[in-house]
């Protein structure tokens, strides 16, 4: 049976696996934005507070993906658990560092032209200073993404969802005939869902980066 065949026959299934996979990521990414432009928001005023965040979420992201499933199974279990833990901490740094840069980034004379007009600090934050800090953190949401599509493979490892699985039984069954199908197939899935979440990233960049900024 050649790749075509084994994906035609297995079309159902493949689609599953990347729904599942597509959905974790995304969910995660949403968990991981929430945290990572909060705690860009808390540490960017203060030096000191924004390398502790940024070395904090890149020592979390300097321990091996397989390593940290592993430590989270005693702890939640199998499946979906450890996957969501493990993928939100490591999404956590390029928003964390996109969000700091982007905020301190902000022209001070804008802010202070918000504050002479009688806005508050959060209405100042929220109306002024985030908006022009958007592109770079967007752009950390796009960076932590593609990393998270191929770490998503790993939860496999812990019966969790995803093309992980696919690869996994395929690497697991070396030799059997369809072994290089299913890692291929599993493979090509992961890439072919990082192209279309990075594409989608790009049309929201469009809609929501005036052009000025984008210039």
């Amino acid at each position: 049976m050649n790749f075509w065949e084994y994906v035609s026959n297995r079309h159902q299934q493949l689609l599953t696996d990347a729904y599942q996979h597509a959905s974790a990521v995304f969910q995660c990414m949403v968990v991981a934005t929430v945290i990572g432009v909060l705690i860009g928001i808390v540490t960017y005023r203060s030096e000191w507070a924004g390398n502790l965040a940024t070395t904090a979420t890149s020592t979390i992201l300097t321990v091996p993906s397989l390593a940290m499933i592993g430590l989270l199974i005693p702890i939640v279990g199998l499946g979906v658990a450890p996957t969501v833990i493990a993928l939100t901490l490591y999404g956590l740094l390029p928003i964390v560092r996109n969000s700091i840069v982007g905020l301190r980034g902000v022209d001070p004379s804008l802010v202070d032209a918000a504050k002479g007009i009688g806005m508050s600090r959060i209405t100042r934050l929220v109306r002024v200073e985030l908006p022009l800090a958007w592109p770079p953190i967007l752009t950390g949401i796009r960076v932590s993404t593609q990393m998270l599509m191929g770490i998503a493979a790993i939860a496999a490892y812990a019966s969790g969802p995803g093309l992980g699985n696919e690869i996994f039984r395929g690497i697991g069954s070396l030799g059997s005939k369809n072994a290089l199908n299913q890692v291929l197939a599993g493979t090509l899935g992961i890439i072919v869902l990082a192209l279309l979440f990075d594409a989608a990233y790009v049309l929201i960049g469009r809609l929501t980066i005036p052009r000025g900024i984008r210039v």
